[in-house]
């Protein structure tokens, strides 16, 4: 899956492109793991066409790949599962790689699937150098990195740095053992004292960050829950032993890491233990480690913090950290400005997010394997949120809400859509979440955040295609039930042109053919109204530079129709095109100025065209773009929801 063809002749790729590959001929058949026993016949995709085989890996040698990639989250134990058991695995999400790449994706960032007893999704590792034998075996998972590379996609995985389960044998040893090799491979004190000012992560089931361990007869030290005991990087030993241990992974052909809780790493009294300079070492040292053994490999920082402290995880050119970093606070603003329907909350924490390194890039994303946290918001703006999106206690977990996007967002297609644009417009590489691009839903019956993590749903037979267990009681969670929700499959998605499926590939396409939205410069514009959004994104320079892409990216976060004037006084008299329709637009005014009408919700990502003869593109005359092109959330003349 490449760009559109360039060159004399070409057309410019729109969203009002018809699907492809929607015949009863596009399937694609189930890929066999090497080295394992014969799957279950897993019914295809219809509509998802096989892919031509690329020359091994398949992945172009642009180093900075990640800046225009989509990533997606497949978790794998509900994403797809091969041999009958109920739990997704990794054979199963070979057999889905077709449709991936065919969705636009174009890296895969797989949740830890590490031997573990399960008591945190996962998260609490008990052997970080091999498989759960429920997801498959080491060779599985070679084929599937192979695989994906023949696709021209990348896996990244997580790598949980700050904890261990308790079951782990490292901490058995250094509970057992006070004095042995592994006795200083935790926090261990005599009592709960330590560590005062750090605040507890977990309120809703911890009271401290200290628990009693009677076979050792001291307390350890946990940030999470108190079966996740934090490791001890003051130890040297530790250190290396983690540099090992990404080392094993990084030697099957990983492209990256999604680097765990990163903020928590190390601890000294008279702080709240996070973002601690010894925490910036131990990060430093870790990407030291791989661009000298393993050139190429990123890693990807999550830190649920401040931007001002976030931006500290990119490290410096001389010492580089992270190449990507999470931007957790501007995700809840996204969800506040659409009910609040303004764009303020929006503009506010893009305001006070610093300027990155060069080498580094944000990673954005609407929903996750997590809550939807609340701890990067003020305590008016929290209890808006719950009573918005949370009205029932149940509905929370922590400081969050546990909730999908669409039910989110009481499954409006027009707020989804607004929301998508913004999420592949704003700085940085956009995460989608399995099951968000058919707008799947959520059982909040279920404990903690389980609520947002059943079964990816395929079709319409038994089990929604996901298992073919017989028994419901042995999926890894139980389907989705709700009514408007239990019946979305990617199959009946695949068969209507209007679905939000098939929006969601057109935009991702839409993204791929428009680099800018992932290498050129941000910059917030002013707007008449409060209630607009609008930014530009630029290459070559200054925006609207010769040589260099220009986009004018508008969202009405309000409901109803808004007349909006922008200013983009360096761009005066271009002509602007829509991307979405790729209808011509209003001209950027003598004055600077840019004249719209936006429906409610809408949104527009406008490119700038070339000036012709050396002078203005345009006459500079405007009128507000009533009719220059289709509304968004509304139908165009070619049938095309917007």
């Amino acid at each position: 899956m490449g760009p559109p063809p360039t060159g004399a002749g070409a057309r410019p790729l729109t969203l009002m492109d018809p699907p492809v590959g929607t015949g009863p001929a596009s399937m694609t058949a189930p890929v066999a793991a090497s080295g394992t026993a014969p799957m279950t016949v897993v019914p295809p995709v219809p509509g998802v066409p096989v892919l031509p085989e690329q020359p091994r890996p398949g992945l172009d040698a642009d180093p900075d790949w990640f800046r225009t990639a989509v990533f997606y989250e497949a978790l794998l134990r509900s994403f797809a599962d091969s041999d009958g058991d109920g739990v997704g695995d990794i054979p199963g999400l070979i057999t889905r790689l077709d449709y991936l790449a065919w969705l636009g994706v174009d890296c895969i960032w797989i949740p830890p699937f590490y031997p573990s007893p399960m008591r945190d999704g996962g998260y609490d590792i008990s052997d970080y150098t091999a498989i759960d034998p429920r997801y498959g075996t080491m060779e599985d998972f070679r084929e599937l990195v192979h695989q994906a590379h023949q696709r021209g996609m990348r896996i990244v995985i997580d790598m949980v740095l700050n904890h261990t389960s308790d079951a782990h044998p490292w901490f058995q040893a250094s509970r057992s053992d006070p004095e042995g090799p592994y006795g200083d491979f935790y926090v261990w004190r005599d009592d709960d004292s330590g560590y005062p000012g750090t605040r507890v992560i977990f309120v809703d089931t911890e009271e401290s960050n200290w628990a009693y361990d009677v076979e050792r007869g001291q307390f350890y030290w946990h940030r999470f829950f108190s079966h996740q005991p934090d490791l001890n990087y003051d130890n040297p030993a530790v250190v290396e032993a983690v540099h090992d241990v990404v080392r094993f992974w990084a030697r099957t052909g990983v492209d990256g890491f999604r680097l765990d809780a990163i903020p928590y790493l190390a601890e000294a009294e008279g702080t709240n233990c996070e973002n601690l300079p010894a925490t910036h070492s131990i990060i430093a040292g870790i990407r030291a480690m791989l661009d000298r053994e393993f050139p190429g490999t990123i890693t990807i920082a999550e830190a649920n913090q401040w931007p001002h402290e976030v931006v500290e995880y990119f490290g410096t050119a001389e010492a580089p950290e992270c190449t990507m970093c999470f931007h957790f606070p501007v995700m809840p603003r996204i969800y506040y400005a659409l009910r609040a329907g303004s764009a303020e909350a929006i503009r506010w924490v893009l305001e006070r997010t610093p300027d990155i390194p060069a080498h580094g890039q944000w990673g954005t994303f609407l929903r996750n394997h997590d809550e939807l946290t609340l701890e990067m918001v003020t305590e008016e703006e929290r209890a808006h949120m719950y009573a918005w999106y949370a009205p029932e206690e149940r509905m929370r977990a922590n400081i969050g809400i546990r909730r999908r996007l669409a039910p989110l967002l009481d499954a409006s297609r027009a707020e989804t859509e607004l929301a998508l644009a913004l999420l592949l417009s704003l700085p940085g590489s956009p995460c989608l979440y399995y099951g968000d691009e058919i707008g799947m839903g959520e059982n909040i019956w279920l404990e903690d955040r389980d609520a947002v993590r059943t079964p990816m749903q395929w079709d319409d037979s038994p089990n929604m295609g996901f298992s073919t267990v017989v028994d419901p009681g042995a999926l890894t969670l139980p389907l989705i039930q709700t009514p408007g929700y239990a019946h979305l499959t990617v199959a009946t998605e695949m068969g209507r042109p209007d679905s939000l499926l098939h929006f969601t590939r057109r935009i991702l396409r839409l993204r791929r053919a428009h680099p800018v939205l992932g290498r050129g410069g941000f910059a917030l514009r002013e707007a008449s109204d409060p209630a607009i959004l609008v930014h530009t994104r630029s290459e070559g320079g200054a925006p609207g530079d010769e040589g260099g892409a220009t986009l004018i990216c508008v969202a009405n976060l309000a409901a109803t129709p808004r007349a909006v004037s922008i200013s983009v006084p360096e761009l005066a008299g271009r002509a602007t095109r829509d991307v979405f329709g790729g209808r011509p637009f209003p001209s950027v005014g003598a004055d600077g100025s840019l004249r719209l009408t936006l429906g409610g919700l809408g949104y527009y990502w406008l490119e700038v065209l070339p000036r012709q003869d050396g002078g203005h593109e345009g006459s500079g005359d405007q009128d507000d773009g009533e009719g220059a092109g289709p509304r968004p959330g509304h139908d165009d003349e070619a049938g095309e929801p917007r």
